[in-house]
């Protein structure tokens, strides 16, 4: 990459203080703020058209590596059916098309039948037409199976409005409403219950009861949640007899319940809410199946009766276990599934069940490789005798098996084809365990293809790190991460504390006053790998997005001469603006994640690592940073900021750019052409930033 003769943009500078707890933030670019701004629109846009300048000598190598990632994805495809009321349903693509199209065809029996006539619900690329975004936020069909209810979003700001399609005419009705999040149909295919998002906040804070050919101004609220620390959602029970009200929080959760066939009646309250308390709930034969953190963070399941479901009336089901983190728990009519995690590894447990809540025999089910993610797929029958499950791995495409819980016997429906040549055995994957600071081991995914790798130290490393909100990275199968693999490139994923690999003890080891550790656990990462052969101390580069920016943020500043190229993707990098305004949206109830720094302790701490304000003169990496004008998680002024001011500290010449995507939100482009075109772009940056021959 040749250094462009264009001159970086210099933001205007507008000093804008903020004093609390006797301690001042300086902000000189809050006025980046103002949207509307045309000096703020004119500036991104010369943000743009500097990375475009400096990334003009690489543009051959971005086609090349489209080109190439293009060249293993089928482009024509279709998803594994499954089976709901009658019906199987399915996505398909077609080659050229930027979205998927969802369909159906009626079931004659068990198996799939596909010389029935196929029925396309919706054409999410029909949607498209003229719209630079377009994104599908909930689907769901009714009971009778002749209404479609979904909604859409083209700003990518992830506000959603709700519509409700014929699928017998094939067109929409007038029914719709604005600012939708979860819906839920009650029995008689007539009556939609739906959230809705505070429009200033983005909390979905009121639940709507909404009648087929009614007016949205007619709609009833049924409940409001007036704790700004709660967002409220509806569900369903898997037999389809109980509707589900759920206001959670980061740390505490409460449910009521209203019969599926009552729409008009009350929902009732299971059990009130406690405190650093979480249950979900399900129900089977009369009892409600309650997955609860009660008694321990690793959680047990309780059964109680529909009659009297309060807390005094719970009975152990499954036990708690200090040493097993219980992820999700399924019931279906004669058997049930715990997802758990074992040294951060997910296990999934098939147990039958007798009359009753009666515990019958309980086989897991193996799975072949050293690190892998596996988990439920679209298991939308209650009454049945198998069990779908998603199972991938960093050299293993994504595979959908059916269980079959009287046999113990998995089936392979399908495998994801990646054309182009790939073969599995050229790459192998090792889970490799780093010491942090203070002892405790953190486990770490690696991937690398054969022929390349010698453990000699000498290959360039990326390594790739989230660690907050209790998320467990996903290690998955990625056609487009070939492209580098293939290039020698030792790919990592840091199970960093603040994530839930090792469960909900694992992400409280990693946010709020202990948020240091999920920092100097990625650096131990980082380091220790190198260390350890895997890759050259010179040739490390770094990636996270979102709050996964803030890793990077806070790790670059802690250790700038660790890393030779960043990717920071939406970063959360003014974390003390941000926190102290409550009106943007998620802020307050984010205060069990981070802290609350109207509060002088949480205040002093979380500026110990906000990376816009612990920016200081010195040499820095090549850093690419991305954001999208509509995010409505990570406002595009906070890496727009961090970007500006860094430009008045950095002292060497390496390359930092900022990328606006202007017609997106928090995930990017929303075509999966489109998308794949960022992800060649990102490549193509640090490829050539590491040396790699392209």
């Amino acid at each position: 990459m040749t250094q462009s003769t264009t001159k970086p943009p210099q933001a205007r500078q507008d000093p804008t203080p903020t004093t609390l707890h006797g301690q001042t933030l300086d902000d000189n670019y809050r006025w980046m703020r103002d949207k509307s701004s045309l000096e703020l629109l004119a500036h991104l846009e010369a943000e743009n058209a500097y990375t475009k300048s400096v990334m003009a000598g690489t543009e051959e190598l971005q086609a090349k590596l489209y080109t190439e990632m293009l060249s293993h994805i089928k482009e024509t495809d279709e998803s594994v059916p499954y089976l709901q009321r009658g019906w199987f349903y399915y996505t398909r693509t077609i080659e050229g098309s930027q979205y998927p199209i969802h369909c159906r065809r009626l079931a004659t029996g068990p198996k799939f039948d596909d010389l029935q006539p196929e029925e396309i619900m919706l054409d999410v690329n029909q949607l498209a037409v003229g719209q630079p975004f377009m994104s599908i936020g909930g689907m769901s069909v009714s009971p009778d199976g002749f209404k479609l209810a979904y909604s859409t979003d083209n700003t990518g700001f992830r506000q959603y409005t709700l519509h409700i399609r014929d699928l017998k005419a094939g067109k929409d009705l007038p029914d719709t409403a604005e600012r939708v999040g979860s819906i839920a149909w009650a029995a008689d295919s007539a009556t939609l219950f739906y959230t809705t998002e505070d429009g200033v906040t983005k909390r979905h804070d009121h639940l709507f009861r909404h009648q087929l050919g009614d007016v949205s101004v007619n709609d009833v609220v049924v409940y409001e949640e007036k704790d700004e620390r709660f967002n409220l959602g509806v569900g369903k029970t898997r037999d389809g007899k109980y509707l589900l009200m759920e206001a959670g929080s980061h740390t505490t959760s409460e449910c009521r319940f209203l019969v599926a066939d009552s729409p008009e009646d009350q929902f009732q309250m299971i059990a009130p809410r406690v405190n650093d308390q979480e249950y979900s709930v399900d129900h089977r034969d009369g009892l409600f199946y309650i997955r609860t953190n009660d008694v321990g963070k690793n959680f047990r399941v309780v059964t109680t009766s529909v009659m009297t479901p309060d807390r005094s009336s719970w009975e152990e089901f499954i036990p708690l276990d200090v040493n097993v983190p219980l992820e999700d728990f399924e019931v279906f009519d004669s058997f049930c599934v715990s997802s758990k995690r074992r040294l951060g590894l997910p296990i999934l447990s098939v147990t039958k069940l007798g009359e009753g809540a009666v515990l019958g025999v309980s086989r897991e089910i193996a799975f072949p490789e050293p690190v892998y993610s596996a988990g439920a797929h679209a298991n939308r029958e209650f009454d049945t005798h198998v069990f779908r499950y998603s199972y991938t791995s960093l050299v293993s495409p994504a595979s959908v098996y059916e269980y079959d819980v009287e046999t113990g016997v998995s089936t392979l429906l399908k495998q994801q084809e990646v054309p182009g040549g790939f073969d599995s055995k050229r790459y192998a994957s090792e889970r490799v365990w780093i010491d942090a600071p203070d002892g405790t081991q953190i486990p770490a995914s690696v991937v690398y293809r054969r022929k390349n790798f010698k453990h000699d130290s000498k290959n360039p490393l990326y390594v790739y790190g989230y660690g907050s909100y209790g998320y467990s990275l996903p290690i998955g199968f990625s056609p487009s991460r070939l492209s580098l693999l293939d290039r020698g490139v030792v790919i990592a994923y840091a199970h960093i504390r603040g994530g839930g690999e090792m469960g909900d003890s694992w992400h409280d080891a990693g946010k709020m006053m202990v948020k240091r550790n999920t920092f100097t656990d990625f650096i131990a990462v980082a380091e220790q790998l190198v260390a350890k052969g895997y890759g050259a101390k010179d040739r490390v580069a770094i990636e996270g997005g979102s709050a996964g920016g803030l890793l990077m943020g806070t790790v670059v500043n802690e250790r700038p001469e660790l890393f030779k190229v960043v990717l920071s993707h939406v970063p959360f990098v003014d974390v003390m603006n941000t926190m102290l305004d409550a009106s943007l949206p998620l802020t307050v109830a984010e205060y069990e994640e981070w802290g609350n720094p109207n509060e002088a302790e949480a205040f002093a701490y979380m500026r110990s690592y906000s990376p816009y304000d612990n920016l200081k003169a010195g040499d820095y990496p090549a850093m690419l940073v991305k954001t999208s004008l509509n995010d409505s998680q990570v406002m595009y002024w906070e890496p727009a900021k961090y970007v500006a001011k860094l430009r008045t500290l950095k002292k060497n010449d390496t390359p930092l750019l900022l990328h606006i995507n202007m017609d997106a939100g928090h995930g990017g482009a929303s075509g999966r052409y489109d998308y794949l075109k960022e992800i060649a772009f990102d490549y193509a940056f640090l490829l050539t930033q590491l040396g790699v021959e392209s």
